[in-house]
């Protein structure tokens, strides 16, 4: 065997390739068994196809090199620098079986390329795995140049591809259920997804960073179909800044960059893009991240520290309510102007709320939960301030309304997100004597305002959080 313009050449029948002066020797009957056009071209009966020689033009001698090399040996380079000849080659020459092998080379560093060279030459299976791939890591793309110069629509489209799949519950927590096995004793910190048709919670295999574990008073919020926890503090009651990220496409955790400032029991919201961890134990100072540029950068500081507030995000603004300021009890609504940067004080409640969640739907924020002190003249106190309620805050008119309580489930320690046409919310019982055994679940469902209970969570646990996130299909058995 000898080698001629970089291709192993045999004693069976040859022919030469001649483009741009230079001559390559490759095997007729490996042209014809790869190349479509090869094959057609010594089936034809032309000319061309009883000759020992062969004249291509427009092709790039580095491309034709690897597609040879390929023909010759089943293996070729996939470099980077040299994708763009590659495909232009193999395209040509329609070696279909080296396009196929790039769907499994679709990277970071090529997806952008493969993309766009794949609509060039209407390579549609490539083109659909380059943009699956941008969709599964998208917060990733944001921060590539190149992903930057596809048309907003484009960059719109792959935003809505990541946003298929089947909506799901998830539950994030240290927590292990004796007879299911959900976690083990030493690791308990695990994920549960939730089976709607059974009405039951399933073990969600994941690897969960270690870092995480025995951590407390973190903050959660689910941006672009990816799941974060940020900062809390550890059981040595050591705060922590850092931060991860869960992606569902590729059923991976990471970590991102770490906030400025360490914090704990505050709040972590989303707002056009970005995060915004709000206050803390002791803190006024607010930061936000930015998924394109991984970094956390302070903003405006809320006018005072609080504790036991909470706050949520609700047409392009942040609202703060409830809690404690240093000397006595916060009444005011608090809103948070992302242009001016700047917090403005609106009118003060006729209530005292702490330790609730926040959610919104549209222009209406809903409370949910908590501990309710009314200050109201000549009103009736409740029986108990820790039950559950939800009430609602209209952002427009400032108006608010009582929507539905329940006396014997408890307000606090509780977790709460909204999916499909409800809030979903894990609490207890408060007849129970353990603070462990008192998970149960029902839905507020805003659009009829009615209670809906599911089966009790078998749970023994704490420190829970619920999110829903969109899994892909092959995620859902």
């Amino acid at each position: 065997m000898r080698l001629q313009g970089g291709v192993m050449a045999s004693s069976e029948e040859m022919v030469q390739i001649l483009l741009e002066g230079r001559s390559y020797t490759a095997s007729k009957s490996k042209l014809i068994e790869k190349s479509d056009y090869f094959r057609a071209l010594y089936s034809s009966g032309m000319r061309e196809s009883g000759a020992g020689s062969l004249q291509l033009q427009g092709l790039s001698p580095q491309g034709l090199e690897l597609v040879l090399r390929f023909i010759d040996t089943s293996q070729t380079s996939f470099e980077k620098e040299s994708l763009q000849e590659l495909v232009e080659t193999a395209s040509f020459l329609q070696v279909t079986c080296v396009l196929d092998l790039l769907l499994a080379q679709v990277r970071l560093e090529n997806c952008a390329q493969l993309c766009q060279l794949s609509e060039v030459y209407g390579i549609h299976r490539l083109q659909a795995a380059a943009a699956s791939f941008m969709a599964d890591h998208y917060h990733e793309m944001l921060r590539r140049p190149e992903f930057g110069l596809f048309p907003d629509s484009f960059r719109a489209q792959i935003w809505e591809t990541r946003m298929k799949g089947s909506a799901t519950l998830l539950a994030v927590g240290d927590f292990v259920d004796n007879a299911l096995k959900f976690a083990q004793e030493d690791n308990p910190w695990s994920m549960l997804r939730y089976d709607e048709v059974a009405q039951s919670w399933q073990p969600f295999a994941n690897n969960l960073p270690p870092a995480m574990m025995n951590v407390r008073g973190y903050g959660s919020v689910v941006l672009d179909n990816y799941l974060f926890i940020v900062g809390g503090y550890r059981m040595t009651s050591q705060e922590i800044a850092a931060a991860h990220c869960y992606n569902p496409c590729t059923n991976e955790w990471s970590q991102i960059a770490p906030m400025n400032q360490k914090r704990a029991n505050f709040k972590l919201l989303t707002l056009n893009g970005k995060l915004y961890a709000v206050g803390g134990q002791s803190l006024s100072n607010v930061e936000c991240y930015s998924p394109e540029h991984d970094w956390w950068t302070f903003i405006a500081a809320l006018p005072t520290a609080l504790a036991e507030f909470s706050a949520c995000a609700c047409q392009g603004k942040i609202y703060v309510v409830g809690g404690y300021t240093t000397r006595e009890r916060n009444l005011n609504v608090l809103r948070y102007c992302p242009a001016r940067d700047a917090w403005t004080v609106l009118e003060p409640c006729s209530f005292h709320i702490r330790k609730q969640q926040m959610l919104s739907f549209e222009d209406t924020i809903y409370l949910v939960g908590g501990s309710i002190h009314e200050l109201r003249p000549n009103r009736k106190p409740p029986q108990s301030e820790d039950m559950l309620t939800v009430q609602s805050y209209n952002t427009v008119t400032q108006e608010w309304l009582c929507l539905k309580e329940s006396v014997s489930k408890s307000g606090l320690n509780l977790t709460c997100t909204l999916h499909n046409d409800g809030i979903y919310i894990m609490s207890r019982d408060i007849t129970f004597s353990t603070s462990l055994k008192h998970r149960v679940f029902l839905k507020y469902n805003i659009f009829t305002g009615g209670w809906e209970s599911f089966r009790q969570v078998p749970l023994v646990g704490q420190n829970m959080i619920v999110c829903s996130l969109y899994l892909p299909n092959a995620l859902q058995v």
